[in-house]
Parts: C-alpha cells; sequence; structure tokens
C-alpha cells in the first residue's frame, strides 16, 4: 500500500476509535503492513484520537524502528505475529471497545448465530486467552483461532480485528462492538432468538462465495456454550448441530425466572467489569 495513503487511514481510523469510545487516553495500537518487511504502525503513549501523520512509526519484522520521530507501539509484537500468520492481511487494528471487552471479561465469546450481517462478514468472535499487553506471550493465545477468524476478543484485555486494509479492519471492530450491544441488550429482555440451520447455511454459502475465511458453520448454536465448537455436517454440507429448526427445545421457564436468570447474568458481567476496571486504575 502507498505509504501516505497509509498513514491517513491510520489517522482516521485513529480517530473513529477514540470517538467511537473504542479507546480511552493512550489505548489502543493501528498498523498497515506497506511492504513485505516494513509496517507503518502507531506511537505508543499517544492518544489514537489526535495523531498526527508526523507521529507515525515505520518498522521492520522485528520490531525494530526504521523510520520515525517517536517509538512504536509497545504491542507491536502482536501485529508482527498476526501478519506473518495471515500473508493474506494488511492491517491490524486492536482497542478495548467496552461492550465487546465487557464479554471478553465476563468469558462469553461472540459465537451464537443471531445476525446475518455478522455471520457473513465475521462469522464468529472467539476469546483468546489472557496473555499481558506489551508481552510476547499475548500472541500465543490467538494462534488457534487465527486462520479461520478475522476479529478476536482478548481476555480480560480488548479485542483486535484484521484486514485486507486499514478501514476494512476498522469496520471490522466497528461491527463487533455493534453486534456485542444488540446479544447485550438481548439477554437483558430474556433471551436470544437464533437463527435456525437452513438461514445459517444460507449465510455461509454467501460467505463462500465472497471467499470469506471461516470454518462451516462459523458459528455455534448451542446455547451456554462457552467457546466455539467443532462444526458437525451432513446433508451436503448442511451444519447438523442443535438449532431451534433442530430439535433443541429448552425447558421453558417462567417469566419471573427468565427475567431472574438474565438479572444475575448482567449483575456478573457488571461486577466483573468493575473488578477489571478497579484493578487497572
Amino acid at each position: 500500500m502507498n505509504l501516505q495513503e497509509a498513514k491517513r487511514d491510520i489517522i482516521e481510523a485513529g480517530r473513529r476509535v477514540y470517538n467511537q469510545g473504542y479507546v480511552a487516553s493512550n489505548d489502543g495500537n493501528i498498523s498497515c503492513k506497506i511492504s513485505e518487511d516494513r509496517i507503518l504502525t502507531t506511537p505508543t503513549g499517544m492518544s489514537k484520537g489526535f495523531l498526527e501523520l508526523s507521529d507515525l512509526v515505520v518498522v521492520d519484522f522485528e520490531g525494530k524502528k526504521v523510520s520515525g520521530k517517536r517509538n512504536p507501539s509497545s504491542e507491536i509484537g502482536m501485529h508482527i505475529f498476526l501478519y506473518r500468520e495471515r500473508p493474506d492481511i494488511n492491517a491490524v487494528v486492536h482497542a478495548h471497545p467496552p461492550t465487546a471487552t465487557g464479554f471478553s471479561v465476563a468469558g462469553i465469546p461472540l459465537t451464537e448465530c443471531v445476525l446475518p450481517e455478522v455471520v457473513i462478514t465475521l462469522g464468529a468472535i472467539p476469546i483468546a486467552g489472557y496473555g499481558t499487553p506489551g508481552g510476547p506471550e499475548i500472541s500465543e493465545p490467538i494462534r488457534k483461532w487465527v486462520q479461520d477468524y478475522d476479529a478476536y476478543l482478548l481476555e480480560n484485555h480488548g479485542a483486535t480485528t484484521i484486514g485486507s486494509d486499514v478501514m476494512n479492519a476498522y469496520y471490522k471492530m466497528e461491527t463487533m462492538e455493534h453486534f456485542a450491544k444488540i446479544l447485550f441488550v438481548a439477554r437483558q429482555l430474556g433471551g436470544v432468538n437464533l437463527l435456525n440451520e437452513q438461514q445459517v447455511a444460507d449465510l455461509i454459502k454467501i460467505r463462500e462465495r465472497m471467499g470469506l475465511r471461516g470454518p462451516s458453520p462459523a458459528c455455534d448454536w448451542t446455547p451456554g456454550v462457552s467457546q466455539i465448537q467443532p462444526a458437525v455436517t451432513s446433508n451436503g454440507g448442511i451444519p447438523t448441530l442443535k438449532t431451534r429448526s433442530a430439535g433443541w427445545n429448552p425447558s421453558p421457564a417462567s417469566p419471573t425466572q427468565s427475567a431472574g436468570s438474565s438479572s444475575d447474568m448482567v449483575d456478573e458481567i457488571t461486577r466483573r467489569v468493575m473488578e477489571e476496571l478497579q484493578k487497572r486504575a
């Protein structure tokens, strides 16, 4: 990608993640692969909402600064790992979108088949295990998901998305947070209405026609599953995991029970998020 174009895109994405509230203070980092051995990245210790073109830094694939007046992001190692594992991508966005990060703190992946746009564009969003920010251990938990997914929750940390260019990676972050907000509201209201298996199979075909990565099926149908499970398919590739149309029939609960269960879940998520915020204070 052209260097000046990459710089403009990173500045724009930085302003958007800041204005959307996906980062606070100096949080987050954005990068773009500008050649086979060079990466343009945001600097460490600066708000992503107020960056200038001259603040950006070029590093090599060892993380060493090649040009720029500032130092590169302390999490550039994660970006390099993703570029090495996925040669098809050209950009990485890491942020802390509040609702999606709340799900990561609560240990709840965004893997249910709910919204057509999410199934098509992202498939599902798994949780990568915890790794110390800025250290090499942050990358290893992503390894098991990196070949099949373009968006990851980072346990007790935040979220990372990858894409063909900077804005593509940013829009995936936006889609993730939008989905998390909708799913959170649905759970508060008492339940999540899953797409049935034929509906999801049709969406998976669209993904395949678009050449998008992801296993088939790309998301969970089983309520309460804490992480993505291996796909089980038959009938020419149509998934046969339990859905509303494939025999899933949860025990009915009274309105009082449903409301209580939802309230308890929200209270637990809130408690865990507050504990994490207190740790960072």
